[in-house]
């Protein structure tokens, strides 16, 4: 007997025919069940399982229906079908590198100190005056805040010595009643108003900064969407939307954090703690400043070492939550297919598998953040009770007083709350560039298509020699020229995968010949922009996309032949497409495709078999409006139908990445 597997081109084809293998086996097994066949039925299947190998021979059809599924999904993971990740082989759409691709695996990451002297910019930015003004400002009142903190252990120092030496004199009762009751008064009133003067400046300079902070996220999103935009069709071919998202959001939420943590915690911080320390050696001894700098510097180690341990959980997290979320939107966008195949349950499962992972490292992170603080919560414990010890002996010894052990005490519990915060500001930091690290990542990725002179609105379209592949080796198109004048009508014609929508796709640069030229008006589209390049060529793509908007957002329409249906619609132009237009039908969302390229006005149109679904009813009343619609303007078809070329001024036809010409549409026939 001869082989029943013959080479191919790709181990994706191969896979491909045993999976088909496995499919026709739980066919036989439906449609052979009488007992004479059962022989019959072992013999081929003993052929098949020695060309499937042992994945395929493993794979046992003992229940009918819709349990044999599983079974074809099990034998195809042991065929590693399920291997997308993996590097292309080939370059058709099933190349594995591509949709999965994980933007950290296939993108340089950003080093931090890059990305905060890149934030740094947006909070100081040159064309901004007002914000460099409010960042002023901001920092004015910043210092206000830390001197009138300082001030408030002072006064209560003032105010306990004060009463603590007129309480000696208590038997003088005509005068110390009053004169305790002026000084305390006095000195507690001035504590009172430096803790609310404190607390004034701070939330002032929150209100003033808020608005550099907002700013800079705004700008920055705004920068990183517009880069997205401006890299070529070959990146986002091989991005995954949901990790994307997701990547995306997390570090636009971390910037506001960051920035308040460099411009208003980092710096004071450390600033605070070095005027404390020169406090305590100044006015209680160099003993006081050893402990406390000993004390800081032990907090500030053992809070980084912890911190850069736990960084591992939240990278575990945020690639946990990045797989969920991808798995939840493909499965969404493909809620038809998981239907038509009864996989609910199995997408249940793949998706809980990812918020399990999430969870598992989400308790990791928890658990250690108790861990770390106690570790702080010790550290500093054992710090202060040095110092009231340090104090207490001082009072003993009459070198210092008992506001002095207060002031000593409240300086300290003064320092703690920045110095807690200084933890919580690492750890986030530390969390929130990791989770920017996509995003600025992204902003450094270098696009392909270069951009100079602005494009004539003129229509003459022609290619020079052009070479291109997809993947090296493999040519898609091998040396093509031909010209389209201004005004005509040219249909290219050919088989599947013979780079009909490739010659689209090089005249709107989603990609760059590896040789040759292409030249729109006589100007190479390499020295023209791409928006006066992409304002000048319309296109009806074969799989219209929508936005999730209303109908009048996404477009004319009579031209398009769908005016009349919208009208019929309970809310007309206002009627919602749904996502990625799924409440229309594949026809209306092809004549909303052509309206918006009609509505256009380019002087050049592309029509990726823009037709092929609408019936012929349809069909023909919009080729009718097209003869029109075309008239003076360059048009290129690309078309399996005849009904759509049976006009056309020329033909093309792709055959084998070469091309040939041909005036009229019977000789081509013939």
């Amino acid at each position: 007997m001869a082989p029943l597997l013959i080479p191919l081109q790709c181990d994706f084809h191969l896979q491909r025919r045993k999976l088909a293998f496995l499919l026709r086996q739980a066919s036989l097994y439906h449609s052979l069940r009488h007992a004479d066949d059962r022989s019959e039925v072992r013999r081929r299947r003993w052929c098949q399982q020695q060309q499937l190998g042992t994945g395929g021979r493993s794979t046992v059809w003992t229940k009918p229906r819709c349990e044999n599924s599983r079974r074809i999904l099990d034998g195809a993971k042991d065929l590693h079908l399920w291997q997308l990740t993996g590097k292309r082989t080939c370059w058709h759409g099933h190349a594995g590198g591509g949709l999965n691709a994980d933007p950290k695996n296939v993108l340089k990451e950003v080093d931090s100190r890059k990305i905060l002297a890149a934030m740094l910019s947006y909070v100081w930015p040159k064309d901004r005056p007002d914000l460099r003004a409010r960042v002023a400002i901001s920092l004015g009142l910043l210092a206000g805040a830390k001197v009138t903190n300082i001030m408030v252990p002072f006064m209560f120092k003032y105010a306990v010595d004060g009463l603590n030496q007129m309480s000696g004199n208590l038997l003088n009762l005509s005068e110390a009643p009053n004169t305790v009751a002026t000084m305390a008064t006095a000195v507690l009133i001035g504590y009172g108003v430096s803790r609310a003067g404190a607390a004034l400046f701070n939330e002032l300079r929150n209100a003033v900064f808020g608005k550099v902070a907002q700013s800079s996220i705004r700008r920055i999103a705004k920068n990183v969407f517009l880069h997205l935009h401006s890299l070529d069709l070959g990146f986002h071919l091989s991005r995954q939307t949901g990790a994307l998202s997701k990547a995306i959001d997390r570090g636009t939420r971390g910037i506001s954090f960051v920035l308040s943590a460099l411009v208003f915690n980092l710096g004071p911080t450390v600033f605070e703690m070095a005027l404390v320390s020169t406090i305590l050696y100044y006015k209680c001894g160099g003993q006081f400043a050893l402990v406390t700098i000993g004390t800081l510097s032990t907090y500030a180690a053992f809070t980084v070492a912890v911190t850069q341990w736990r960084t591992r959980f939240r990278i575990e997290m945020n690639k946990a939550d990045n797989d969920a979320g991808n798995a939840a939107i493909d499965s969404l966008l493909n809620y038809e297919t998981v239907k038509y195949f009864n996989n609910e349950k199995y997408e249940a499962e793949r998706y809980d598998g990812f918020l399990k992972t999430y969870e598992s490292a989400s308790l990791k992170t928890t658990s250690t953040l108790a861990m770390l603080n106690f570790g702080q919560s010790a550290i500093f414990s054992i710090g202060l009770t040095s110092i009231m010890v340090l104090a207490s002996k001082g009072i003993m010894a009459g070198t210092m007083t008992v506001g002095d052990l207060v002031m000593v005490n409240g300086l300290l519990f003064q320092l703690s709350l920045p110095l807690n915060f200084l933890g919580t500001v690492y750890r986030e930091t530390r969390q929130a560039l990791i989770d920017m690290n996509t995003l600025f990542t992204l902003l450094s990725v270098d696009t392909k298509i270069k951009v100079t002179e602005t494009c004539r609105p003129e229509a003459t379209i022609r290619f020079e020699d052009v070479y291109f592949e997809y993947l090296e080796g493999q040519k898609v198109l091998n040396g093509v020229s031909f010209e389209v004048p201004a005004g005509k009508k040219v249909a290219i014609v050919g088989g599947s995968g013979s780079g009909k929508s490739t010659i689209v796709r090089l005249l709107f640069r989603f990609y760059e010949p590896q040789q040759g030229n292409i030249y729109i008006a006589g100007q190479n589209i390499r020295d023209v922009s791409l928006e006066s390049l992409r304002r000048a060529v319309g296109v009806v793509p074969q799989d219209a996309v929508l936005f999730h908007n209303t109908i009048y957002y996404n477009l004319v329409a009579k031209l398009a032949g769908i005016h009349d249906a919208i009208l019929k619609m309970p809310h007309g132009y206002e009627t919602q497409v749904g996502e990625r237009g799924l409440k229309l039908s594949g026809g209306e969302k092809q004549r909303v495709a052509i309206a918006r390229a009609i509505l256009k006005n380019p002087p050049i149109l592309l029509y990726d078999e823009a037709t092929s679904s609408l019936d012929s009813i349809t069909e023909e009343n919009i080729l009718s409006a097209m003869k029109e619609m075309v008239k003076d303007r360059t048009s290129v078809f690309i078309a399996h139908r005849l009904s759509t070329i049976v006009d056309a001024d020329e033909i093309l036809v792709l055959n084998k990445v070469r091309i040939t010409l041909f005036a009229q549409l019977w000789n081509w026939l013939k």
